[in-house]
């Protein structure tokens, strides 16, 4: 089940960071450290209503934030279309779930929660170092769009998902 998560979600969403940031480190990945992502991003996520969680086994096995948020980097991406855009930020999965679909069923909630608000054109974006991102943002059907930098060093893939429909 997948729905808005509520400040009781936090310690369990902080738990999957800490996992997430261990996991990372291990893949040489440091998109994740001690200083991102924080409690008070997902606080804040929360009083925006704009983190979901998803739940399976009655706990909280993963998150997504899903905004209109664009990150200063993507002015420099060259997007296929100039349109509202809802982004999916800070997506992660416990390990413990991880392999079961549920990062694939968190950007396929993302989509369709675009297309009830009228919004047809969604965009993320992740490290070179995060292949596994990379593949399930490909696997959805999301299309390569540019490379992010920060501060001159190029840094990540930006990636833009259009619906067939439009």
């Amino acid at each position: 089940m997948i729905r808005l998560a509520t400040i009781l979600d936090v310690n369990e969403i902080m738990d999957i960071v800490k996992e997430t940031i261990v996991d990372m480190d291990k893949n040489n990945n440091h998109q994740w450290n001690n200083e991102y992502p924080l409690i008070k991003d997902f606080e804040k996520d929360i009083e925006n209503k704009e983190l979901y969680v998803i739940e399976e086994e009655g706990r909280v096995s993963g998150f997504a934030c899903i905004n209109k948020d664009e990150p200063i980097e993507y002015k420099d991406i060259t997007w296929s279309k100039d349109k509202e855009a809802y982004i999916i930020h800070r997506l992660a999965i416990a390990c413990k779930y991880r392999g079961r679909g549920n990062a694939y069923k968190l950007m396929k909630f993302a989509e369709s929660l675009a297309i009830e608000n009228n919004i047809n054109y969604l965009k993320t974006d992740t490290m070179f170092s995060n292949p596994n991102a990379q593949k399930l943002f490909e696997k959805c059907g999301y299309k390569y769009a540019g490379i992010l930098r920060f501060q001159g060093r190029e840094i990540g893939r930006a990636h833009v998902w259009t619906p067939v429909t439009t």
